[in-house]
């Protein structure tokens, strides 16, 4: 494992050793057990996107890592300006021990595990958000105890969040339904390498338009934002096109009795799903938001120990 890009990049060994480790990580800040894994090592963290979670998830991580993190905001560091990918991987590469990202091309990310000799992990590309994905299954796995077997069902725009999904999912051997209209699918070659894993590892794929069918027995109910930063001149049409894939009463009806629900956040209640969802009994988002960090700290810890 030298760069955290993508799903596809790791193996479902290297996955679960994450997952193993994230558990082993969160028992011990829990408990107050100091964990300076990392101590004298340094994080670059370049955000071309602002964020919360992933920026507070990182610093925080680091710190209790007993290593060291720099915010490097796009518009203050030269690749703002217009500096190459190229020249900028190289340039931190004398300086720092690993690079996060928080961009929009994903070709970004890959531009840097290129021409770079540090590890590279993707903290969200307009293509994929595998840091989110790796929480998600955290999650999963601490509510459920087991993965393998599992399905999850997703309502709404097939994003980037939705294509990571589909990677991690098929690798643990779930079952991943996939709810959107057409026009936002997701992406086809996503689509294709999570099919193609699925066959070796039990699981599959289904892309539907018809969230009910996708919501049928579902162990995991999930669902994201319809207006992802810079999409915000689309909201009223985006509103009306996947108002009938909102998570409601009638979705969770439909999964099974014990379900849970997932929303990476930010959330929109009377939107993408309602209050009595997201704040209800089944909902263990503010526990997926947590294993944020924890998820995070284990790809931290098996790219720069």
């Amino acid at each position: 494992m030298e760069h955290f890009i993508s799903f596809d990049d790791i193996t479902p060994t290297e996955m679960n050793e994450l997952l193993n480790l994230a558990a082993d990580l969160k028992y011990q800040t829990q408990n107050r057990i100091s964990h300076h894994i990392l101590k004298g090592r340094t994080l670059g963290m370049i955000f071309a996107k602002s964020s919360t979670r992933t920026r507070v998830s990182f610093e925080v991580g680091m710190y209790q890592l007993g290593g060291h993190s720099l915010y490097l905001n796009s518009q203050d560091i030269q690749l703002g300006r217009g500096e190459s990918v190229r020249d900028t991987a190289k340039v931190l590469s004398r300086f720092i021990d690993g690079i996060m990202i928080r961009t929009f091309s994903h070709s970004d990310v890959e531009d840097l595990a290129k021409f770079g000799s540090v590890p590279i992990i993707n903290g969200l590309t307009d293509l994929m958000h595998p840091c989110q994905a790796l929480a998600d299954l955290m999650t999963i796995q601490e509510h459920k105890c087991n993965l393998k077997g599992l399905k999850l069902a997703y309502f709404g725009d097939g994003n980037n969040v939705a294509n990571s999904l589909l990677h991690a999912c098929t690798k643990a051997g779930m079952h991943i339904a996939v709810a959107s209209p057409d026009g936002y699918k997701c992406d086809a070659r996503c689509v294709s390498e999570a099919s193609e894993q699925a066959v070796d590892t039990g699981g599959s794929v289904l892309l539907t338009e018809d969230p009910f069918e996708a919501a049928e027995g579902a162990d995991v109910i999930y669902t994201d934002t319809w207006v992802s930063m810079g999409q915000e001149s689309e909201k009223a049409e985006r509103v009306r096109i996947f108002m009938p894939y909102q998570v409601n009463a009638g979705i969770m009806d439909r999964a099974a009795e014990d379900a849970i629900f997932l929303h990476c956040l930010p959330a929109y209640r009377g939107y993408e799903v309602t209050s009595e969802v997201i704040d209800g009994p089944k909902s263990v988002v503010w526990d997926e938001a947590e294993n944020r960090l924890h998820a995070q700290k284990a790809v931290l810890v098996k790219l720069l120990r």
